[in-house]
């Protein structure tokens, strides 16, 4: 399997590692869009801020994924806000980089459209979970999702820890409703959680998105 950190390492671009705090911003809607990123750790946050406000949660990336690359496609300015969710390190690739190694690097080029399909499909099963489920399989489905279930071999049991509002946003429902299901999870076993440490999944969990 191709590895897409040793190449970018290899590539001469690891020098442009970032680290960011829990909280703190990558990129702001409305920036010029210059680089990609690739995340080497932790997790990030993908959201767009509507006219009248309102943040909408497009997508939680992992480490392994790739992000802002609509630059690549003629996107001078980011149409949204990447922001970490936990402590995350971060290699930045300039856009002219990236362009140079997808065109000459065929490993490279494999495992970004690898990437982009994943993340297109991705995008479909989000719109249909929006449109077809309940707000409790929904929030099961975007636990397993930071789990990173279907993902590896091995998903990780402790996710980010990360706040019900935004789990709400993600979910399209209300912060209170969040914490309905979190606690009904928990007596469930589904889940280990007391509202301060970061939350642990069991596979059980995965009984709610299967039961129709």
């Amino acid at each position: 399997m191709f590895d897409a950190q040793a190449f970018l390492e290899s590539a001469g671009v690891a020098r442009n590692v970032v680290d960011y705090a829990r909280g703190e911003t990558v990129f702001a809607q409305g920036d010029a869009s210059k680089h990609v990123f690739y995340i080497q750790s932790g997790g990030i946050k993908l959201s767009v801020l509507s006219k009248s406000g309102r943040e909408a949660v497009v997508a939680m990336l992992g480490p392994g994924d790739f992000f802002g690359e609509g630059c690549l496609a003629g996107q001078t300015l980011r149409m949204g806000s990447a922001t970490a969710i936990t402590p995350s390190v971060i290699l930045r690739v300039a856009r002219e980089k990236m362009v140079q190694l997808l065109h000459h690097q065929h490993a490279m080029s494999d495992r970004f459209i690898e990437h982009m399909l994943s993340r297109n499909c991705r995008i479909e099963e989000d719109l249909i979970d929006q449109l077809f489920n309940s707000s409790e399989k929904r929030l099961a489905r975007a636990l397993l999702l930071f789990a990173r279930y279907g993902k590896q071999k091995q998903p990780i049991r402790v996710v980010p820890k990360i706040s019900q509002e935004t789990l709400a946003e993600m979910v399209g429902t209300t912060r209170s409703r969040v914490n309905f299901f979190l606690n009904k999870f928990k007596k469930l076993g589904f889940i280990e959680y007391d509202g301060e440490t970061p939350l642990k999944i069991n596979s059980s969990l995965l009984s709610v998105v299967l039961h129709d």
